[in-house]
C-alpha cells in the first residue's frame, strides 16, 4: 500500500496550483495523521503562495485551517483516538520544553514549527501534526465551516482574554473581512458595544446583523473626531496602512490599540500619542492552546458562525483568485476532491 500523500502544490511564488504526490515517511511517536474533510484558506496561504514574507518553500502546500478525522497515531500520542474529528490551525508543532512551553504559551516557542513553513500543509488529502496541536472539534459545531476558527477565529479571540476585555468596554474593529466579521461576533456575544471601522460603506447593514452597533467609514474624519476617546481598544485585522496616529485619537485613557492583522508597512504614531492617556500598542499572534480549546466551547455556547464560501480543492487556483480580488464573503473553504 503506498503511503503517498496527494495534494494541490505551486511550485513557484505566484505560480498555478498543480497536482502533487509525495511520501511523508513514517509517522513519528508523537504524531497524529489527519484525513482532511475541509481546509480554510486564508489571507495568510496568498502571503505564503506570493512569498510576501520571504519563508516560503517551493514546492508549497498552503492550507492550516484543517479539519478531519484521525486515521493514524504514534505510540507515544495522548488523549486522542483513530476517528476522532480534530481541527489544526497555524502550528503543527512546538519543542514542549522551552520556558515559554511550559508556561502553556506554546504559540510564543521559538522552535515552534508552523503547518505550512517548510512543511506540507492541508490542501491535500492527510496532513501530519503533534497530537497537541490536534484540537478536538465540538459536536456542536459544523465540521464543513469550523476550519477558518484555526486561524481566524483563535486570532480574534485570543485578545479578548490576554487583554482582559470587559463586557462594559467598548471596542472598534479596523477592517471586516475574514478577521473582523468573526472579531464582531465574539465582541458581540462578551456583551462589548462594537464599533465596525470599514472601507465599503454599502456593509453596513451586513456588519449590524454580525453585531455592530455602529458603523463608521475608516476614511471618515469627522466620525472619527466624534469617538474621539471614547474606545477602549481598537483590534486592527486589516493588512492595509492607514492613519494609525488618527485612529490612536479615538482611544480613551489606558486604551490599547491591537494588531492581530499583517500591516507591513511602518506605523505612522508618535511617542506623545502614547504618552498622554498612557496608551499602548500591541499584537498578537494566534493564541494558546488552552485558549483554542475556549474559543470553540464559546463559539458553540454563542453560536458565532464563520460565513463561508466552498470551493471544491481541484478549482483551488479559482478560489485564490477570488480570495486576491477581495470578493471572498467572508472564508473560502475547500473541500478534498482527489478521487
Amino acid at each position: 500500500m503506498t503511503n503517498l500523500i496527494k495534494t494541490w502544490a505551486a511550485a513557484g511564488p505566484g505560480k498555478p496550483f498543480e497536482r502533487f504526490s509525495y511520501d511523508p515517511g513514517p509517522l513519528k511517536a508523537d504524531e497524529v495523521e489527519i484525513h482532511v474533510e475541509y481546509c480554510g484558506l486564508c489571507h495568510s496561504d496568498l502571503s505564503m503562495w506570493e512569498n510576501a514574507w520571504g519563508v516560503s518553500v517551493y514546492p508549497l502546500v498552503p492550507g492550516h485551517e484543517v479539519v478531519g478525522r484521525i486515521v493514524a497515531r504514534g505510540g507515544e500520542v495522548r488523549g486522542l483516538n483513530e476517528g476522532d474529528r480534530v481541527g489544526l490551525g497555524w502550528f503543527a508543532r512546538s519543542c514542549m520544553h522551552c520556558a515559554q512551553c511550559l508556561a502553556g504559551d506554546y504559540h510564543l516557542c521559538a522552535a515552534a514549527q508552523a503547518t505550512i513553513v517548510g512543511r506540507h500543509g492541508g490542501f491535500a488529502e492527510r496532513v501530519r501534526c503533534h497530537f497537541a496541536w490536534a484540537i478536538p472539534v465540538p459536536e456542536a459545531l459544523p465540521a464543513s465551516s469550523s476550519g477558518p476558527l484555526f486561524c481566524g477565529g483563535i486570532t480574534v479571540f485570543s485578545p479578548l482574554m490576554e487583554l482582559g476585555v470587559r463586557p462594559v468596554d467598548r471596542v472598534g474593529v479596523v477592517g471586516i473581512g475574514g478577521l473582523g466579521h468573526l472579531a464582531l461576533q465574539y465582541l458581540h456575544a462578551w456583551g462589548c458595544d462594537v464599533t465596525a471601522f470599514t472601507s465599503r460603506a454599502g456593509k453596513a447593514s451586513d456588519l449590524q446583523s454580525l453585531g455592530a452597533h455602529r458603523v463608521v467609514a475608516s476614511t471618515d474624519e469627522r466620525a472619527l473626531t466624534e469617538l474621539a476617546g471614547s474606545l477602549d481598544l481598537l483590534l486592527v485585522t486589516t493588512s492595509a496602512a492607514l492613519d494609525w496616529s488618527r485612529f490612536m485619537t479615538t482611544l480613551a485613557p489606558r486604551g490599547h490599540l491591537h494588531f492581530v492583522g499583517a500591516v507591513l508597512e511602518p506605523l505612522n504614531i508618535g511617542a506623545f500619542s502614547l504618552i498622554s492617556g498612557q496608551k499602548s500598542i500591541s499584537g498578537s499572534p494566534l493564541g494558546r492552546i488552552s485558549t483554542l480549546r475556549h474559543m470553540l466551547e464559546f463559539t458553540a455556547r454563542h453560536k458565532v458562525e464563520p460565513i463561508v464560501e466552498h470551493f471544491p480543492m481541484s478549482r483551488v487556483n479559482d478560489a485564490f483568485n477570488h480570495l486576491r480580488s477581495g470578493k471572498a464573503r467572508y472564508r473560502i473553504v475547500l473541500d478534498p476532491d482527489f478521487a
